[in-house]
């Protein structure tokens, strides 16, 4: 192919010729270098040499933009690849991934704890527990968006603001910055003040710097020492149960009084329903009705150990849902149904058997303060939720029930060393146990029940 001195004047004269769809002139100073004409009228300088016996084109650019010179020094770098082998194509585009992982790369480390704390929450709610295998819980969701809360929005029940999460002053930073040093400070900070939310606040966000080390985007971002430091775990509260959680035998009468003397009428069954049936707070929070057999009397609760269980129903509990029942199906008042129609949601019985207007998943969330209130009535020392489902396996002892009859009323793990061979018992037997127990601690608490009324 001829080759010609690239002048501005040729440059600009250059034209494809009518009938072509493109026309090539090239540069007699810098090897590969040409220029295209198109039909349509636009030109680019090209590359164009031989690489192992294959032809390698190469774009350069505009003539507006890239000047003769400019054009044959890129020709000539262009070529000095081809020399050593390289094909610029390839090199090219090896020159843009680098950039581009450069540029992730400074983006990942910028990474802040918010941003990876919301990932996190989106993943828990969407994936099951590799340990249960079953979604987690709303309660369970609900506490970690509670962790990492601002606070300062009005409560939904009681009165002032709601405080703020505990992992919150630390959701600004970047997740490279969160040392083993920062995270001591921030617990030297916060546990004096409420050691038990901050243990708390401290396993969630161990469990979340695993997760990291799972996910691409997170990984290696966090600091080794993060929760692992020395600093950090010497600061960590004592977890263990505290003394005095659980309710005893001559505490009954006062707590059953205060409880059943509760304005809110699903309060006082929950609690109550806790203490005599011993599940997990949630478990029991979450019962639907279509899970609640008053005809054969049993009920059917979340299990996190084995996806779901079935108790007995026992007799003074069963009233109990019976009333909750009959609140449940009476409609509101004419008024407020109007108003409810208006607005779109005509009025329909709750599916939860312990509702709540002021939650969100609809059902009751949060029993504490309700509880808390009927223990400072009763003036009974401090019994968590925990500590009443606690007493349950405690104040069976007084009737010598086996072991394996509580373990599985609660829906705790099997066990051989509670008794010598594990085994599930029909829901017959369980009951006949679980209806003592029950009608012990209505004696204990001086309560007069006539069970063939229920």
């Amino acid at each position: 192919m001829a080759k010609v001195n690239f002048t501005a004047g040729r440059v600009e004269a250059h034209k494809c010729p009518a009938g072509k769809s493109q026309a090539f002139i090239w540069d007699s100073k810098a090897p590969g270098l040409g220029l295209r004409a198109t039909k349509a009228g636009a030109k680019a300088y090209i590359f164009q040499a031989k690489l192992n016996g294959d032809a390698v084109r190469v774009t350069i650019g505009d003539p507006r933009s890239w000047n003769i010179d400019r054009a044959q020094e890129e020709a000539r770098r262009l070529q000095r690849l081809v020399d050593e082998g390289i094909d610029p194509r390839e090199h090219a585009a090896e020159q843009r991934a680098a950039v581009a992982t450069r540029k992730a790369e400074a983006e990942r480390q910028n990474v802040t704890f918010a941003d990876a704390w919301a990932t996190y929450l989106i993943e828990l709610e969407a994936k099951p527990s590799p340990k249960t295998k079953r979604p987690r819980s709303a309660q369970y969701i609900e506490d970690h968006r509670k962790l990492a809360a601002p606070g300062g929005e009005k409560k939904k029940r009681g009165k002032g603001l709601t405080s703020q999460g505990p992992l919150y002053p630390l959701m600004q930073l970047k997740l490279s910055d969160m040392t083993g040093d920062t995270i001591a400070s921030w617990m030297e900070d916060e546990v004096a003040e409420r050691p038990t939310s901050i243990a708390y606040a401290y396993r969630m966000f161990k469990a979340f710097a695993g997760w990291c080390e799972g996910q691409a985007k997170f990984k290696g971002l966090l600091p080794d020492d993060c929760y692992s430091s020395p600093k950090v775990t010497a600061l960590l509260p004592s977890t263990k149960t505290p003394e005095g959680d659980c309710l005893e035998r001559e505490q009954l009468p006062a707590w059953f009084k205060a409880v059943r003397a509760l304005p809110n009428p699903v309060a006082s069954a929950y609690l109550q329903g806790v203490l005599i049936t011993g599940p997990r707070r949630e478990e029991l929070a979450e019962l639907r009705w279509e899970n609640v057999d008053l005809r054969w009397n049993k009920i059917k609760l979340r299990d996190k150990i084995e996806g779901a269980r079935t108790i007995p129903l026992t007799p003074y509990f069963r009233s109990l849902l019976l009333e909750l029942k009959r609140i449940n199906e009476t409609p509101s008042s004419v008024a407020q149904r109007k108003a409810m129609t208006a607005a779109g949601t005509p009025w329909q019985p709750s599916p939860w058997v312990f509702p709540s207007s002021a939650s969100e998943s609809g059902h009751i969330e949060e029993p504490r303060y309700a509880h808390g209130t009927a223990i400072e009535q009763a003036g009974l020392p401090h019994v968590t939720l925990q500590g009443l489902r606690r007493s349950f396996g405690t104040l069976a002892e007084w009737l010598e029930v086996p072991a394996g009859v509580v373990a599985q009323i609660q829906g705790h793990k099997p066990s051989a060393l509670a008794e010598k061979h594990y085994r599930r018992r029909p829901l017959d037997l369980l009951r006949q146990w679980h209806t003592r127990i029950e009608a012990w601690m209505l004696e204990q608490a001086g309560i007069e029940f006539d069970s063939t009324q229920s």
